[in-house]
């Protein structure tokens, strides 16, 4: 393989080695993060960190050892990324219980809100429903559901992000400056934005 700019030379036959275990690869891959599609995408990254970092395979080390080595580190970063936004969504969970009612959601709350619940996920729509319709708190939502708090949090920020979606696309605009006087009573309506 000829150098490229900022990318080492690789030998042939390291190269041939690596292509010739991509079937092993992908499924030392896939057995440890248990999803085909990103083991795929963690192993095209690999590849492209060889292109990258190849002109550092020493003397005598196996390319396949050196390979694995990178696909190990591949997995650490990947769970690391994962863990960060696990600990985010929990961060977010927490604040959600502690908070209250979402004060965006609360002023763009228009007759649409009822219409589009049903557009949501079951789950979600109930949540909305009785956190930030009714006015219950999160952790006595999440025990009559038999959910954890942190469990409920997080349901109930995905179903503001959905419901939030839906208002925009049903209301177009007005959803995004605020529904303060919404005359429509169903999706598409004529909510009034304010002046």
């Amino acid at each position: 393989m000829q150098d490229v700019e900022g990318v080492g030379e690789l030998n042939p036959a390291v190269v041939e080695s690596l292509v010739g275990n991509h079937r092993r690869f992908l499924s030392f891959l896939e057995r440890r993060v248990g999803n085909r599609a990103l083991a795929e995408e963690l192993l095209q990254s690999a590849y492209v960190r060889t292109l990258e970092k190849g002109g550092e395979l020493q003397e005598g080390e196996g390319a396949v050892a050196w390979f694995y080595r990178l696909l190990r580190n591949a997995l650490v970063d990947h769970y690391r990324r994962q863990g960060a936004e696990g600990r985010a969504l929990e961060r977010e969970a927490r604040e959600v219980s502690e908070v209250g009612p979402d004060p965006e959601l609360t002023q763009t709350v228009c007759a649409c809100i009822h219409e589009l619940l049903p557009a949501l996920k079951p789950e979600y729509a109930e949540m909305v429903r009785q956190v930030d319709l009714e006015g219950r708190s999160v952790p006595e939502v999440a025990q009559e559901a038999g959910i954890t708090t942190n469990n409920a949090g997080v349901r109930l920020h995905r179903a503001r992000q959905a419901l939030k979606k839906q208002l925009e696309r049903s209301c177009g605009t007005c959803a995004s400056h605020g529904c303060l006087d919404c005359t429509c009573g169903k999706p598409g309506g004529g909510c009034k934005t304010p002046a």
